[in-house]
């Protein structure tokens, strides 16, 4: 779990910003329809959509997180995880307290949930887009990710922060449940240079009854993320007793290969956290025989998380299988891999390595 001192940050001020994607709604009071996610909340004067900082005031719908940072970190790319995008790089990470999901196993509940614990309070040190872009190039930072939370319900300022890093050279990257809406996805796609997609089950049951959502708005961003250009990769969380059958771990690598096998998987193991500690840590036997049915679905890539796995941290050239990346926890060293092309066989691997 990340920690933070929630004591250390600035308190909501007059710092407002109007939302993009949304419109009245004729009536009596001025209520609005938000379209930046696919809840498509309806939102009363004085209310606040799900993920809690979005508010109508008097028709008006304002982003109250702006700018208003609870996380800012350096870490290695691979922590996200992402693979197949400059791997050993480092990779400035940003984040605002909320979420539209309310996930019963997050590991960063005390940010994802913050206002609905603390009386709709918000809470976050105000920079602007300038300030994170230079702190992201000062470090040595090659990306910027936007995560910990999702980070769609921040759009306006990663969509600020991404078009100014993507003049100045920074790739940007992010961490998703893949709830964007169609129309905030074609806004942010063309500054996205990869999102990590969490694919979190393929049953409806489990995104309603854990998450408060649904699966096939999920489905349908990984598609249209793909479609649109951005590099995708995909990680599911496998939890003993809601996800980890057989047939359903099939189910999602056979979606995920009919989009394309060259995307990443990351199978990465439970362990007990937040308002889910009914259940066990996932057996690390679990995890490798998610990773083999990935592969033998066709699926390229298949990586396990979350545990010490050498073999399934590591990157194969999917022709010949030489070593291309070796990974040992966060930290990659490339091997037989040259500006993305395999030095054994000669054969390109999928994803950003220049």
């Amino acid at each position: 779990m990340i920690e933070y001192d929630l004591n250390t940050f600035h308190h909501e001020g007059d710092f407002l910003t109007e939302a993009m994607f949304y419109k009245i709604i004729k009536g009596k009071e001025p209520a609005v329809q938000c379209f930046l996610c696919n809840h498509n909340c309806r939102i009363k004067d004085g209310r606040r959509g799900i993920c809690q900082v979005r508010e109508n005031r008097g028709g008006t719908l304002y982003s109250l997180v702006y700018g208003r940072l609870i996380s800012e970190n350096v870490d290695p790319i691979e922590k996200k995880p992402v693979f197949h995008l400059l791997p050993g790089s480092l990779s400035y990470s940003i984040s605002t307290v909320g979420c539209n999901f309310r996930c019963r196993h997050c590991q960063n509940y005390n940010i994802s949930q913050y206002p609905s614990m603390h009386h709709n309070e918000i809470i976050g040190n105000l920079c602007n887009p300038e300030e994170i872009v230079a702190s992201a190039s000062q470090q040595g930072c090659a990306s910027i990710s936007y995560t910990y939370v999702e980070p769609t319900i921040f759009l306006e300022f990663a969509l600020d922060t991404a078009r100014l890093a993507a003049e100045r050279g920074i790739k940007n990257i992010f961490v998703s449940n893949g709830y964007t809406s169609p129309e905030a996805t074609r806004q942010i796609a063309p500054f996205l240079d990869a999102n990590n997609i969490d694919l979190k089950a393929f049953t409806d049951k489990f995104y309603r009854e854990v998450c408060g959502a649904r699966l096939q708005p999920v489905l349908d961003t990984i598609t249209l993320m793909k479609a649109l250009g951005v590099w995708v990769e995909v990680t599911t969380l496998i939890i003993p007793g809601w996800n980890d059958s057989d047939a359903e771990l099939h189910d999602i690598a056979d979606f995920i290969r009919s989009i394309d096998p060259n995307i990443p998987w990351h199978v990465t193991r439970f362990h007990p956290t937040y308002q889910m500690t009914d259940r066990p840590a996932t057996p690390t036997a679990t995890i490798k025989k998610a990773r083999e049915i990935g592969l033998t679905t066709g699926l390229k890539h298949v990586y396990t998380g979350n545990m010490l796995d050498l073999e399934g941290e590591s990157t194969y050239c999917a022709n010949c299988g030489a070593t291309l990346i070796a990974r040992t926890g966060f930290s990659a060293k490339i091997t037989d891999l040259k500006n993305g092309i395999c030095k054994n066989c000669k054969t390109a691997l999928a994803g950003i390595f220049k």
